[in-house]
């Protein structure tokens, strides 16, 4: 296996379009790094470059330590899964999987050996013999996954495979492809737009915004101390509570809202608490604010509350058993200070407290 370095990757279209700017990223060997965003944050992109598939503007991308910014896609080493599985439909699943290694004229024998293992290894001895066509999705996914290990590439590329399975599906395929990289002890890099896959997947986490990398590290350093209001914002289901105010001399206010904000400058500022660190209390309690119950949403496992406060919308996530307050009643909201969050008011938002 081999490391992936970026440094200062661009990628400007013909059309004036900025896909990527200046991503530098580096994937340590038999590391899992996923590429996470919203849809035309430059992910797949980025993806695309690495596997070869996209010319790079300006940069460096290495495979190990060789440049492979000018190297054919199939020189690089690196084996890609795609969303829509690229079978081919009149080759059985052996056939597909042995494709790749045909053209490369490898052995017969060591063909049948690679292709015996991927399949022991995922699962699908028996399907060997069929056509895509008499497949699930679930295991036409997995037959294109073999078709990328039995290359034993230096790098496997996932360019956001699991978004054409149902939900317990695409459960099932995380689990099984977290299972295969603690086997393979293989570097990956997997894109998805999906925070589930994110957070469960990976050993780090590469946040995108606007072809622009927002924050690095692992998945519950990111939702812990998320860098900027954006990456608040977007790890995490429900999201991050938001309020737009100001803070003097150490106390956060947003019309009748207040919080201590002790080591927080003076200014314009963004509140943020996770669902589940607000707290709901009665009227008369110690409180950040008092806010009016809009709706409930009973989960089995928990409840989700959703309150208005001033001009926005909160979310409190309480245990299903707690009992949740009637539509339309008035509930004070509070938080620990230490869960938090301060963010800048300005269009890059950084954060300006850490929570310890």
């Amino acid at each position: 296996m081999s490391s992936v370095t970026l440094h200062n990757v661009n990628k400007v279209y013909a059309d004036g379009l900025h896909a990527v700017r200046g991503v530098s990223i580096e994937v340590a060997d038999g590391e899992l790094v996923v590429l996470v965003g919203p849809s035309g944050c430059g992910k797949s992109t980025t993806l695309r470059m690495i596997a070869g598939l996209e010319e790079i503007t300006s940069g460096e991308v290495r495979i190990g330590e060789r440049v492979v910014n000018g190297v054919a896609p199939g020189k690089r080493d690196i084996a890609m899964v795609f969303q829509n599985y690229a079978l081919y439909p009149h080759m059985t699943a052996r056939k597909n999987m042995a494709f790749g290694l045909r053209m490369r004229r490898t052995p017969k024998r060591e063909i049948e050996r690679r292709v015996g293992e991927a399949a022991a290894l995922l699962g699908i001895e028996e399907l060997l013999d069929r056509r895509p066509g008499q497949l699930s999705g679930g295991q036409r996914q997995r037959v294109a996954v073999g078709r990328a290990i039995v290359r034993e590439p230096a790098v496997f590329l996932f360019d956001e495979p699991l978004s054409n399975l149902d939900a317990k599906l695409r459960g099932d395929m995380r689990t099984e492809l977290a299972a295969l990289h603690r086997r393979l002890g293989a570097t990956m890099i997997y894109v998805t737009h999906d925070q589930v896959e994110a957070m469960t997947l990976g050993d780090r986490l590469v946040l995108m915004n606007e072809g622009v990398v927002q924050q690095v590290g692992p998945p519950l350093e990111v939702y812990r101390r998320p860098a900027n209001r954006f990456v608040a914002s977007f790890i995490g289901n429900p999201a991050m509570n938001l309020l737009e105010g100001r803070v003097e001399a150490g106390l956060f206010t947003a019309g009748q809202a207040r919080c201590p904000a002790p080591r927080v400058p003076d200014g314009p500022a963004v509140l943020g608490v996770r669902p589940e660190d607000v707290t709901i209390g009665a009227v008369e309690g110690e409180r950040l604010a008092t806010a009016r119950v809009a709706a409930v949403e009973p989960l089995g496992h928990e409840t989700l509350v959703h309150c208005r406060l001033g001009d926005s919308e909160w979310i409190a996530r309480i245990d299903a058993g707690a009992g949740a307050p009637p539509i339309g009643e008035a509930v004070a909201l509070s938080a620990d200070g230490d869960r938090v969050h301060y963010f800048a008011a300005t269009a890059s938002g950084e954060r300006l407290g850490p929570v310890d």
